[in-house]
């Protein structure tokens, strides 16, 4: 997941960076860092990945046209 993603997937829930915070347990500043494209663990990539995945987000590998996120199919956003 990088900067890109994880804002446009916020965008598709709806969610503010500290929605995103509270939901992958990290701190805000944590998710302004990624989304000024600083470097972050894995682990805590993974914690952001998985609250993303868990409220409906599927990623889309860079396949020609770039890397991208989409709701799941059968997917309403979940929670803020």
């Amino acid at each position: 997941m990088n900067a890109i993603q994880c804002k446009m997937a916020r965008v598709a829930l709806g969610w503010g960076t500290r929605d995103l915070a509270r939901n992958a347990e990290v701190s805000p500043d944590t998710i302004a860092r990624l989304e000024r494209g600083e470097q972050l663990k894995s682990s805590t990539i993974d914690a952001i990945r998985l609250a993303f995945e868990t409220a409906g987000i599927e990623f889309i590998p860079a396949n020609g046209g770039g890397p991208g996120v989409r709701l799941a199919r059968n997917s309403e956003p979940k929670g803020t």
